[in-house]
């Protein structure tokens, strides 16, 4: 019994010292992998910086929801990014873009121009507008609350010649709107404006084409301009910006008190006198008669 229990002592011990070998050989094999993998570096420093959160398009005047911060390698910042707790988004708004942006894209500002600097007007302006200023008043340019980026239409009211085109009617006064959708830069010398702050303006600058600032030229000699002020959102059959009325409104159509001017077929309205001259016999209104002078 002695003899058959040293032999599996003897064994065991073997296969004990095997297996500690086989485990020592594997630890040591693992610890050569971990020494000879590559140590990953460091992430790199990042900040914050001004980004656009979609495309912007060249002359776009700049609103906070147009900019967003995002994360930025440190060595990739180039000079002109603005980066985080040096300034807000809120303080450019307002500001326009010189060149246009991508979503992502760094705002640098070099690309984009603040308002009141030399060159403002001439980067909101789209490629081939104009600007014009109009004259305008408290009643006139709607109490103050036109701002910069609104759309509005011109209306002019003017004194319309008498309906027999002699001039022994007496003048009327029209209205019509000769200007449709433009789009206001700036109101006195403000490009921008702060939140509920409304001024009564004294001049409106407006984008216009070559040809709707001669329309204005004329406009502002033959009566007074007002503007009236456009919804953000257009009907899908609104009229665009180049369209005319054509018809306009009389004061006729305005005040119950006025006769309608005469007509083809003359005023119905009015007293009728027959004229006989000859043998020939005519009849007309008074209205278009003119007046009775002293033998």
């Amino acid at each position: 019994m002695r003899a058959r229990t040293l032999i599996l002592f003897l064994v065991a011990l073997v296969l004990a010292g095997g297996t500690g070998l086989l485990v020592r050989s594997w630890l040591m094999q693992r610890a050569t992998v971990a020494e000879a993998a590559p140590v990953a570096p460091p992430p790199a420093p990042q900040k914050m910086v001004l980004v656009a959160r979609g495309a912007i398009s060249r002359g776009q005047i700049l609103k906070p929801a147009d900019l967003g911060w995002q994360a930025w390698p440190e060595a990739g910042i180039g000079r002109g990014y603005t980066q985080s707790g040096t300034k807000t988004i809120e303080d450019f708004a307002g500001w326009v873009a010189r060149e246009p942006f991508a979503a992502g894209d760094p705002i640098s500002e070099a690309k984009i121009v603040s308002p009141g600097s030399r060159g403002f007007l001439a980067a909101v302006l789209s490629p081939g507008m104009r600007a014009v200023s109009v004259p305008v008043t408290p009643t006139s340019g709607i109490s103050g609350f036109v701002f910069p980026g609104d759309q509005v239409d011109i209306v002019v009211s003017e004194t319309v010649p008498g309906s027999d085109g002699n001039g022994n009617t007496p003048p009327r006064k029209g209205a019509e709107t000769v200007l449709r959708d433009l789009r206001v830069l700036a109101v006195d010398q403000k490009l921008d404006s702060k939140a509920g702050e409304a001024v009564v303006a004294q001049r409106v600058t407006l984008e216009v084409t070559p040809k709707q600032s001669e329309i204005i030229a004329v406009a502002s000699e033959m009566g007074k301009l007002s503007l009236s002020l456009r919804s953000l959102v257009a009907a899908p059959d609104e009229d665009t910006a180049d369209s005319r009325d054509g018809a306009g409104t009389l004061d006729s159509e305005v005040s119950q008190l006025l006769r309608k001017p005469l007509g083809a077929k003359g005023n119905q309205g009015a007293p009728t006198v027959s004229i006989l001259r000859g043998n020939g016999k005519s009849d007309t209104t008074t209205e278009s008669q003119p007046a009775s002078r002293g033998l």
